[in-house]
């Protein structure tokens, strides 16, 4: 099948060398921080790399006689290495994590499949600080039937979701109306 560039479902990953920074993306979770995370912790790595040689003058070669460098070395390889490991066993980024009952399971699934992450968050998952509003508790916020009106509508720049047919529109109604923020 054809790339299609206009999808908003598809969430892009990686390759695996990126992990790492991939997953630090999502321990530092405000904006503002992003470009400490990418731009930032990186940069310092690499200056501190490149002037290792003028700030670690001592005779001794053999590891084992430089602790603090060969600790820190070796912690620095062991947090890239979790990180790439936590980067690649991650889920879908449209998985939903928080605990739902099962009637609330096929309106889950069509919230995940939808899009609805590229703009929202619920929970861990979605967008912090997107465009749309944060529906981990939604359903304490909004009566069912305005939020079945808010999907079906759209409302501001939130696409209309009218095609999902209504019993899926019931579905993703009664799955958002069930979040009321607690677990």
């Amino acid at each position: 099948p054809k790339a299609d560039p206009t999808t908003t479902t598809y969430t892009p990953r990686p390759e695996w060398y990126f992990f790492y920074l991939f997953e630090l993306l999502r321990v530092i979770k405000p904006p503002a921080l992003v470009p400490v995370a990418t731009i930032g912790i990186p940069t310092i790595c690499m200056v501190l790399l490149l002037l290792l040689p003028f700030y670690d003058r001592g005779p001794e070669r053999v590891p084992w006689k430089r602790p603090i460098a060969t600790i820190t070395g070796i912690m620095v390889i062991i947090a890239m290495a979790y990180l790439t490991f936590l980067g690649a066993t991650a889920g879908s980024p449209t998985e939903i994590e928080l605990e739902t009952a099962p009637q609330y399971e096929k309106g889950k699934a069509i919230v995940a499949e939808s899009g609805c992450l590229a703009c929202h968050s619920i929970g861990e998952n979605g967008a912090h600080g997107g465009l749309g509003p944060d529906l981990t508790d939604i359903g304490s916020k909004i009566p069912k039937e305005a939020i079945k009106q808010s999907v079906t509508i759209g409302p501001g720049i939130m696409p209309s979701f009218q095609g999902l047919g209504e019993q899926n529109l019931n579905a993703v109604a009664d799955y958002l109306a069930s979040l009321d923020g607690e677990e």
